[in-house]
């Protein structure tokens, strides 16, 4: 098996084959959110299953199609669509497009889910920006032999989100309209969702939301000293003894996707690119 930088290469050289195009900002849109890779100018969109080594994801919601190109004046790459830890593949393959987008160039990352609320404040359609994470899955992308031309042994995650790209969020969302919720995302592996004595668990040490994804790509992309930007779609409001499935999600995320366009192009016209 090839080791990791080989494979990201490999993957790297078969996108630039299709697009000579290096972007700054890389997206990882969540569940249902991947109708803003619609709205990239002079595109090309490559489709997950081409890409060498790429995962393909099985979740409804997610179509697997990476796009290259323009928006709001900013050099993108958007992920429409992402795999998860629960269909049964390992942390270091789930995270493998991040690397590949650190490898395209990207020195900004901004990530997104739909996530369960369990703080009684929210509701759903909020949005929130996340400023930590409590990683609950169980493992770690960073588990085995460590490549430090990619990052440190022991990368440092006391900013795994990036003050400074959360207070612009919070500023667009005000400028829009939108005014935006922000709180700590508890990652789990799934695939069921959780049992009142677990909601009740996640709130006691601190969560606010909840998801099955997003933790293992923020980790990897501090591993490569990214800065990170990671917003949670509330979609549903966990209450102990309620039943929940996707489909609900999916319609939350519906609902939500004109403010999390106006909100995600909002903050890409401000933003300001790391040297």
């Amino acid at each position: 098996m090839k080791k990791l930088r080989g494979r990201v290469e490999e993957a790297l050289g078969y996108i630039r084959s299709k697009a000579d195009f290096t972007p700054d900002v890389g997206m990882i849109l969540g569940s249902g959110l991947g109708e803003l890779a619609h709205e990239v100018e002079a595109t090309t969109a490559i489709p997950y299953s081409e890409i060498p080594h790429f995962p393909v994801s099985t979740v409804p919601g997610h179509e697997g199609t990476m796009v290259l190109g323009m928006l709001e004046g900013k050099k993108v790459v958007v992920m429409k669509g992402r795999t998860h830890y629960y269909e049964g593949h390992t942390m270091e393959y789930i995270t493998f497009p991040t690397r590949v987008m650190k490898a395209l160039g990207i020195k900004v990352f901004m990530v997104t889910n739909a996530a369960g609320g369990i703080n009684p404040e929210f509701v759903p359609g909020d949005l929130m920006v996340i400023t930590d994470h409590i990683n609950l899955t169980g493992s770690n992308p960073l588990i085995g032999p460590n490549d430090d031309e990619m990052g440190p042994r022991f990368p440092d995650m006391s900013q795994a989100y990036n003050r400074e790209l959360g207070a612009l969020a919070k500023r667009m969302g005000e400028a829009t309209g939108r005014p935006l919720k922000e709180g700590v995302f508890v990652g789990l592996h799934g695939p069921s969702y959780e049992t009142p004595a677990e909601l009740r668990f996640m709130r006691l040490i601190g969560g606010d939301a909840i998801g099955m994804s997003t933790v293992p790509e923020v980790i990897v992309a501090n591993h490569m000293s990214l800065k990170v930007l990671g917003i949670s779609c509330i979609t549903n409001i966990f209450i102990p003894g309620k039943a929940a499935d996707h489909e609900e999600v999916l319609q939350a995320a519906e609902m939500v996707k004109p403010a999390f366009k106006k909100l995600f192009r909002a903050i890409l016209k401000e933003l300001t690119i790391p040297q």
